[in-house]
């Protein structure tokens, strides 16, 4: 709840996290600078989670686009059930420098690798990457789209 999940990142305050982290406010200011970089730094933990979860399932059946979509279609449905969270994630991700938050790049490639290893490609050429980013930032916009009510969930799903 600390981090968005019940309420928007704006009356988040790092007072409240450290408390709820049981760490002095220094220290939690030492790793995470600011709220972009703490909510960018959970972003990157839940995507490695969805990295994980994608290679300990069964590969299911289907074409290489089917499988994205199945990973995409899971991953939407796992950050629409925290719609504050996501949103604060998203727009860490949209308003950080990606050449100040390391955190940035880091999540760019974790995506890329869980789709490119959802459609089974293990040496991708540059279009293959560029096919993959465009559906990556697509997928951003949606999600976005849903999360600033400009897009119904099942939209977003659809």
């Amino acid at each position: 709840g600390v981090l968005g999940a019940l309420r928007p990142a704006e009356q988040v305050q790092m007072q409240e996290v450290a408390k709820s982290a049981g760490v002095a406010l220094g220290t939690l200011y030492r790793y995470f600078p600011s709220k972009t970089h703490l909510f960018l730094a959970v972003m990157a933990d839940r995507v490695e989670g969805m990295q994980d979860g994608v290679r300990r399932r069964p590969t299911p059946s289907g074409t290489a686009a089917d499988r994205v979509f199945d990973v995409l279609e899971r991953a939407t449905r796992t950050m629409l059930r925290q719609p504050h969270l996501s949103a604060a994630m998203l727009n860490s991700l949209n308003a950080a420098d990606g050449a100040v938050v390391a955190e940035v790049g880091r999540i760019d490639q974790l995506v890329r690798t869980m789709l490119l290893d959802a459609s089974g490609v293990n040496d991708p050429s540059p279009q293959q990457i560029s096919l993959v980013r465009l559906v990556q930032q697509t997928w951003h916009g949606i999600l976005q789209s849903s999360l600033n009510g400009r897009m119904s969930v099942a939209e977003a799903q659809d």
